[in-house]
This record gives C-alpha cells, structure tokens and sequence, in this order.
C-alpha cells in the first residue's frame, strides 16, 4: 500500500490482515519502489497524490520491469484522469472517498485473475533462454533485458507459453485473459497478440513464439527455429 495517509494505510491494512493477506506499507513513492527491489509482492494498492512523485509516474516505473497488479486510489473525478491510470498499466481503480470493504473486494478479484501463477516454475526460459518468465516477479526478459508488458500482455503470454504448441480460440482467450464479462469486439486479442510480437519476437513479421493457427486462434511454439 503506498499512501501518504497513515490513517488510510491502517484502515486497508486492517481489511486485508483480516482476508489473511501479508501487508506493507509505503509513504512515497520513492519509498515503494525500493520495496519493490526487495520483496517479492503480489499486488499495489497506489495513491496518485504522493509527495515526492506522482502515483502515475511510480506506475510506469513499475510497468517498465514488471506486470504486477496495480490497483490506483484516486481522488481525482473527471474521466480523463480514470482513462490515464488504466492506459499507463492499472488494473483497477478506486475513487476517494471509498469503503475499505470495496478495496479489498477489489484485491480479491485482481488476485483471482492472477493466481494462477502462483502453480508455475518460478522461472520459464524458451529459445536458448532468448525470453526468459519470472513468474514471481511477474517479469518477462528478452536477450536479458527487461520487457514491459502490460496486464493484460503478460497475462496472454503466460496463458499460452503455459500449454506449449496447445490452440486457443480467441474466445478460450478473451475469456482466460479479458474475464467473462468482457464486451467488447474478439479482434482486441489480435490487438493484444500484435503488440506482445512487437515487444517479445526477434522478428515480428515472421513470429517464433505466438504463432497463427489460421482459421482458430493462436498457440505458442516456444521459439523454436523453422
């Protein structure tokens, strides 16, 4: 929890100890980010009116090594500032005031999404060690330099680098990486696919990792050379 509120910390704190979560608690922003160098965490609960920096500048440090859950309290009403959270990498958002009960809801259904990580290696290498997943990090390396995904990004390739050379469909995957109340148009997962080629292929245009199975979907090859 980052928050220059300690009154705000406790309460959250005392909420999520109660659901049996592990919590620590950050003043600024500068102040997170070395928490993030030395524990292993599962998910931010960010402020955007820090003291030092901006809630949405820690978010995009964050989301250039790491896709960890971030969930934003904001005070901040108009829609713009809502639309610039979630496009710079935030799950979720809470508006100020909030019931520390709808917070910690919140956590609990971004966890849901994300638990399944906790089932795999806390290490997958592929092509030689070309990309390389820190499931516990949530972190993603491609020729040993840091990859920044967004949530979404990393849940795709998680959800196929987990069954190697297995077809989904775009809907196994709206549904395993969107949620089942997703709405919107099956083509955002080519959007989704396109830009993970961009960021993790040594090639984009002639893709090593998430390959088209024309007429069905998507499967990921491992890297492996025609």
């Amino acid at each position: 929890m980052v928050d220059d509120e300690a009154k705000i910390r406790d309460v959250i704190a005392s909420y999520l100890q109660k659901d049996g979560y592990r919590t620590l608690e950050s003043a600024s922003g500068s102040e997170a980010l070395d928490v993030l160098e030395r524990e292993a965490v599962d998910l931010v609960i960010l402020d955007l009116m820090l003291p030092d920096m901006s809630g949405e500048e820690v978010c995009r440090r964050i989301r250039q090594r790491s896709s960890l859950p971030v969930l934003m309290l904001t005070a901040k009403v108009s829609e713009n500032d809502r639309v610039t959270g979630l496009s710079i990498g935030a799950d979720d958002y809470v508006l100020k005031p909030f019931s520390p009960r709808e917070v910690a809801a919140r956590v609990r259904a971004i966890l849901r999404r994300t638990q399944d990580d906790a089932l795999l290696a806390d290490r997958m290498a592929f092509g030689d060690g070309e990309l390389v997943i820190l499931t516990l990090k949530r972190e993603v390396y491609k020729d040993g330099g840091p990859v920044a995904l967004t949530p979404n990004e990393y849940k795709l390739l998680l959800t196929l680098a987990r069954h190697p050379e297995r077809c989904f469909t775009r809907d196994e995957l709206i549904e395993k990486v969107l949620g089942f109340d997703f709405e919107g148009d099956e083509r955002t997962i080519d959007q989704h696919v396109k830009n993970l080629r961009q960021k993790i292929e040594p090639v984009p245009k002639e893709p090593r990792y998430i390959v088209t199975v024309y007429g069905a979907g998507y499967r990921f090859a491992g890297g492996a050379l025609p």
